[in-house]
């Protein structure tokens, strides 16, 4: 037994290589072939462990490597590496539709899609998405590309296609001219009561912009999306009952 244990002592050092470590090198960013020969060279076995796409980076490219870079281990150890995937993965296109601008780019971008270039149609609900193209055709939710591929979005510019006369709001109070222009599709940019208006909404509006009528005496027309100008008064106008007429769609 003190023969064994002795023989044991001495053959353990050179079987476990007790004190030969080595560091490991930093390949992350090189090629999988030049990865592969440096670790080799040192001493160390390669193994591919995962493989992921990532379009901002060349094909083939070392992403990740355990252990990491100038760890020191024992001589021998075996390297895993994570590469960047040769062909980009397929993905479902994702249903865009009325999304803001905002989260189409963060949706698409959790796909692994990219935005390309954004076109405007006429719609009131403004910088959401109406449509989406992929090498010029629209495409399908659902419907599988490749990850990196550039989506073309279609988004709305604000003011939509309906056009009609000016709405006269004079007299009404500005909650009443909210739900009526809401109902219309219109908004208001600015709203200046006056000194002594305390409850906007009971507010009276005693003028407005754009007016119903111009100088000429022809009516000016607005689109859906379009916004006015109001200012509110505690005292009712005088209300002229020719312009209380609803807008008059062309």
């Amino acid at each position: 037994m003190v023969i064994l244990l002795f023989l044991l002592s001495i053959l353990l050092g050179p079987l476990t290589r007790h004190g030969k470590n080595k560091t490991v090198p930093n390949v992350v960013g090189k090629s999988f072939d030049e990865a592969q020969k440096i670790l080799n060279n040192s001493g160390f076995d390669v193994e591919v462990q995962d493989s992921i796409y990532i379009d901002t980076t060349a094909k083939g490219t070392v992403l990740r490597q355990v252990p990491d870079g100038d760890a020191i281990v024992k001589y021998s150890r075996t390297v895993h590496l994570t590469v960047n995937r040769h062909v980009p993965p397929m993905v479902e296109m994702p249903n865009l539709k009325d999304f803001s601008l905002r989260n189409a780019e963060l949706q698409l971008k959790n796909m692994g899609l990219r935005v390309g270039d954004t076109f405007y149609v006429h719609d009131f609900a403004k910088n959401t998405v109406q449509e989406w193209r992929y090498n010029g055709s629209p495409i399908a939710p659902g419907t599988k590309i490749r990850q990196g591929s550039s989506i073309d979005l279609v988004l709305s510019d604000g003011v939509g296609d309906t056009e009609f006369t000016v709405p006269n709001l004079v007299g009404m109070t500005f909650g009443e001219a909210k739900k009526f222009l809401e109902s219309n599709g219109l908004s208001f940019l600015s709203i200046m009561p006056d000194p002594d208006v305390t409850d906007t909404a009971s507010a009276f509006i005693y003028e407005q912009h754009p007016p119903r009528m111009g100088p000429d005496g022809k009516r000016i027309k607005i689109r859906t999306g379009q916004t006015m100008d109001v200012r509110l008064s505690i005292v009712r106008p005088a209300i002229d009952t020719t312009l209380q007429k609803l807008p008059e769609q062309q």
